[in-house]
């Protein structure tokens, strides 16, 4: 039986998706025969409610070189690094010589305010991309521990859509608490389960996102590892996330948002398996549903391409079957992605300028999340008369 990352009690499994690719590899047409695929099954434990995928990718496959994210690419997430900077300078980093870490900086959206106000920063990124002053390295005790002996403790250390990839958080918090001032304060912002099951958004399960917090899950999380949770805030980005919080025990008094989520999440019943159970139903009745939409347009003669080769396509194309043959290509601003293939499912990617040449029937819109920075741009492809095709929260047409 698999067993909790955290607390090592047995994980139940609730969902299945099969035989999944690495979501950011996306190959070469002479590279499928080294595409790496592995079980994605998700499931929770029975001891901390910490729902997890089953099997994991190991960190050195996912984390790479040549890793194609890049949050400046979206204007949406620029804005909303440069408040959590604005917030940070306002709040947290007002002493006499403050000092931030962004684990996971990606390309230092965030650092780079912080910077510009004069404030010293540093980047852990693994992949190396991130465009400020970076420590190479897995976030951990040693790396921490370097850190702190070059630069000092840290009244921030932040992370965004991290830390649900790190596989041991041990050595995570093990490092929180070697560089962490004593009133500092550690940041993440992770996607919501709670918010995943309501929008049966399923994409958002994929080999980078190992965990799906929920607020009770990340405060027993919190005692486990010798910290406590004093805030959390809902955010609107990447389809519905929660910004957590966490301080050494006793140093700040806890938010009446803590025990609110609390009880929201207990009456939503976000703990319980049968509440898993019905968010499974519903993935595959989405599937069933999209697949046949194809299907029928396909056969009346559309033209279908899709739109945005995210990481969560991964998931959605491979778990549905969907090739080639439905969605001739994919349209996506990511130049490391264009003239490559999308993973498992291989449906080649080519720059957005081909999307009005010419326009298509439909559009899948697999970037689901950035819909509404995404059709205003677009909006010279319904004035042609094409239409919108999403799968979240169900299978609708706009």
């Amino acid at each position: 039986m698999s067993r909790c990352r955290v607390c090592s009690h047995p994980i139940r499994e609730f969902f299945d998706f099969e035989r999944q690719p690495l979501s950011s590899a996306f190959p070469r047409t002479g590279e499928l025969d080294e595409e790496y695929f592995f079980r994605l099954a998700v499931g929770m434990c029975e001891s901390c409610t910490l729902v997890q995928l089953i099997d994991a990718v190991p960190p050195e496959r996912a984390h790479h070189q040549g890793y194609p994210y890049h949050s400046a690419a979206s204007s949406v997430m620029c804005k909303h690094f440069e408040q959590t900077a604005r917030r940070f300078l306002e709040t947290e980093l007002t002493g006499a010589d403050p000092f931030v870490v962004e684990i996971g900086a990606n390309d230092g959206v965030m650092l780079r305010t912080c910077g510009d106000a004069g404030v010293r920063h540093l980047a852990v990124e693994p992949s190396g991309a991130t465009g400020v002053r970076a420590h190479r390295a897995f976030f951990d005790a040693h790396a921490a521990t370097r850190i702190r002996d070059a630069d000092g403790t840290a009244d921030v250390v932040y992370a965004a859509n991290t830390i649900c990839g790190v596989t041991d958080l041990q050595p995570v918090f093990e490092g929180l608490d070697v560089l962490l001032a004593p009133d500092g304060v550690f940041v993440f912002e992770d996607p919501y389960l709670g918010e995943i099951i309501e929008r049966t958004s399923f994409d958002q399960i994929y080999d980078e996102h190992v965990f799906f917090f929920t607020v009770r899950a990340v405060g027993a999380l919190a005692d486990r590892f010798g910290f406590e949770l004093v805030d959390i805030e809902r955010l609107p980005v990447h389809g519905g996330q929660i910004r957590y919080t966490l301080a050494r025990p006793g140093r700040r008094e806890p938010s009446p948002a803590v025990a609110d989520a609390l009880r929201t999440e207990q009456a939503h019943g976000l703990a319980e398996l049968v509440t898993l159970e019905r968010f499974a139903a519903r993935v595959q009745r989405i599937r069933d549903d999209l697949v046949a939409l194809l299907h029928e347009l396909r056969a009346d003669g559309a033209r279908i391409v899709g739109y945005g080769a995210t990481a969560k396509s991964s998931t959605m194309a491979n778990y549905c079957g969907i090739g080639p043959e439905l969605i001739p290509f994919v349209c996506d601003t990511t130049p490391a992605k264009q003239g490559r293939l999308t993973p498992g499912s291989h449906i080649p990617v080519r720059p957005v300028e081909a999307f009005a040449d010419p326009y298509p029937d439909f559009a899948l819109l697999f970037a689901w999340n950035h819909a509404e920075e995404i059709m205003a741009k677009e909006r010279a492809f319904r004035e042609a008369g094409g239409r919108w095709i999403l799968y979240v929260p169900q299978v609708h047409i706009v």
